[in-house]
């Protein structure tokens, strides 16, 4: 009797669902765990920014210029008085959008290419292909750089370039994915019963691709995060006086010396939400892997 009460729930355990077995295996990772934790930090920073700021971010106050932190303004003042900390708070809204929407951006174009790529094959997976190579032969930021050069400055412009810069890596990921995966068994079944190309692409085979979009997604919002700050720094991104943490480094790169403050919290910033969906993405790497116990 107690052999067999002991062998349900190891039972129940080898039936949990995929996406129950990757969890457990994710909070077995503590830098992944971390990385999340420090995201939805940054998350949750971003979403309460008016209740969080301690002041209005564009305020400025000519009595309080580059004042070092104190208990009036912890991470001190810039250039012209504003609250240094009210500005990092609500640049982690540009930060965090610019992530978001550029790799949501960069999904929208590249699933669908990637799937006609990989499913048709023949002369459209060809044609594709060379378009991808192309794209991919220029490095991304400077790409990113150019496009948004070309739309204008703004945020909006910054996030449609970046999220354009970075689909053909989405598309030649989801080609090698569907390239592996329509081969298999269930999807021939699909195809012996009658189902279009197209319903067998998204209702089977793009299912089964999920995870490695979900872990390249996680770690193409980090550089998302970098161009768009570099963006910003070179004034293709976010306009001042709208706080961005790269246009906050732009600023503080005159008073590295008198003011080292400027620059401190926001470079931290980058630091601390890159780093952070860096190893939330290698830990999702593992916890996908079907593989992985």
């Amino acid at each position: 009797m107690a052999t067999v009460l002991e062998s349900v729930p190891s039972k129940a355990h080898s039936q949990a669902g995929p996406w129950h077995r990757a969890w457990r295996r994710l909070k077995r990772r503590r830098g992944a765990l971390a990385g999340l934790v420090v995201v939805l930090l940054f998350i949750a920073i971003a979403a309460f920014a008016p209740w969080l700021a301690p002041y209005d971010p564009i305020e400025t106050s000519w009595s309080a210029i580059r004042k070092a932190p104190d208990a009036a303004h912890w991470f001190g003042t810039d250039d012209i008085g504003r609250d240094v900390l009210s500005r990092v708070i609500w640049g982690t809204r540009a930060s965090l959008l610019a992530g978001v929407v550029s790799v949501s951006i960069s999904l929208l174009l590249g699933i669908p290419i990637g799937l006609a790529a990989g499913f048709l094959g023949g002369f459209v997976d060809g044609l594709i292909s060379r378009i991808v190579d192309a794209f991919l032969a220029c490095p991304f930021l400077i790409l990113a750089i150019a496009l948004a050069a070309f739309l204008g400055p703004s945020l909006t412009n910054a996030m449609i370039a970046i999220g354009v810069s970075a689909t053909p890596i989405f598309v030649r990921l989801t080609r090698a994915q569907v390239i592996d995966v329509k081969v298999e068994d269930y999807v021939e079944a699909s195809r012996a019963v009658g189902n279009s190309p197209w319903r067998i692409a998204f209702r089977h085979v793009l299912p089964n691709i999920a995870a490695p979009l979900i872990v390249q997604s996680t770690l193409a919002i980090a550089a998302a995060v970098i161009a768009e700050a570099s963006l910003s720094f070179l004034g293709l991104g976010q306009q001042p006086p709208a706080p961005s943490w790269g246009s906050m480094l732009n600023t503080a790169k005159d008073f590295i010396e008198s003011a080292p403050w400027m620059a401190v919290w926001p470079g931290l910033s980058i630091f601390l939400l890159v780093l952070s969906f860096n190893l939330l993405g290698d830990g999702l790497r593992d916890a996908l892997d079907p593989r992985q116990r």
